[in-house]
């Protein structure tokens, strides 16, 4: 059996998100905020109870509590790879959850830091007892491409080549494939893409420190970034991904799923191009603005769309 390529340092990611967490930074969490608002949204709609459900991830904790108040979970147990505040230490990749144990699984901006994402899928799958339902949110492929681009082109020209330093995120249409391989049921995906707006690429990359997401990349360059060349990707950064008032565009793609684990009482999916309803008019979307201005009337630093 071929095994996944290793894309990511499991010990430096750890060591970061324990970083972040000894130093957090006012309002870094705006991302988790989001998924868990939209979670509070989609357990509202789900008309069952669950028995027992999991929070898995790093940032378990949120989401356990998102799921207790929704009045339809007996038992919630937070589970991660971190050691504090959690119930359970677990490795996304190597799940200790016994076949059919579980009724809901809840992940929430973790699987996008996995190496086998289609094996760990497979796991939540066998995980679920028949009519189970899975919810995650991961990043999208869109996420941060402005400071992709300002980091490739400083690199090229004062380096002659470049290295891979912001992580390569799934496409929605993939992760529909994967779910559907993974052998769930009615799987669901959608995409809520969120602009935030910065004053200085330097805001931008110490909130992705405070979210612990800087650099995992195993194959990143061993050689220290030069003061010149995060100088040189401010510049292009400015000169490329400016709004007109000068403060810059940052792109977080956050992708929605959700899938069951299969039960003979559940609906059908319609034969491919019965549908009666177009999907973009049937799916409700929200405008959140998170963003805030302070007492004397200037924008914060971060400004969320």
């Amino acid at each position: 059996m071929t095994m996944p390529p290793r894309l990511f340092d499991r010990a430096l990611l750890a060591a970061r998100r324990r970083r972040a967490r000894a130093r957090p930074r006012d309002g870094a969490d705006f991302l988790l905020a989001r998924v868990v608002e939209d979670l509070d949204d989609r357990l509202a709609t789900v008309l069952r109870r669950f028995g027992r459900a999991v929070d898995l991830g790093p940032f378990a904790g949120p989401g356990a509590a998102a799921l207790s108040r929704s009045g339809k979970v007996d038992t919630v147990l937070r589970a991660g790879p971190d050691d504090e505040a959690v119930d359970l230490v677990v490795d996304e990749e190597v799940l200790p959850f016994a076949p059919e144990s579980l009724d809901l699984v809840v992940s929430l901006l973790a699987l996008h830091f996995v190496d086998d994402l289609p094996g760990a899928l497979v796991q939540i799958r066998r995980a679920l007892a028949p009519d189970g339902l899975f919810l995650a949110s991961l990043l999208g492929g869109q996420t941060l491409h402005e400071l992709r681009d300002a980091l490739m082109a400083a690199e090229l020209e004062i380096h002659g080549g470049v290295s891979p330093r912001v992580v390569p995120f799934l496409d929605v249409r993939d992760l529909g494939g994967l779910l559907q391989r993974a052998g769930f049921a009615l799987p669901v995906t959608d995409t809520d893409r969120v602009t935030v707006r910065y004053g200085s690429m330097f805001d931008l990359v110490a909130d992705l420190r405070a979210m612990g997401a800087t650099n995992p990349l195993r194959e990143r360059s061993r050689r220290p970034a030069s003061r010149a060349l995060f100088l040189r990707a401010a510049e292009i950064y400015a000169e490329r991904h400016a709004d007109a008032d000068g403060r810059l565009r940052a792109t977080f793609e956050i992708v929605s799923a959700s899938g069951w684990a299969p039960h003979p009482d559940q609906q059908k999916p319609l034969a491919p191009g019965s549908a009666q309803v177009r999907l973009a008019d049937a799916l409700k979307t929200h405008e959140y603005a998170l963003g805030r201005a302070d007492e004397s009337g200037e924008a914060p630093e971060r400004d969320v769309e």
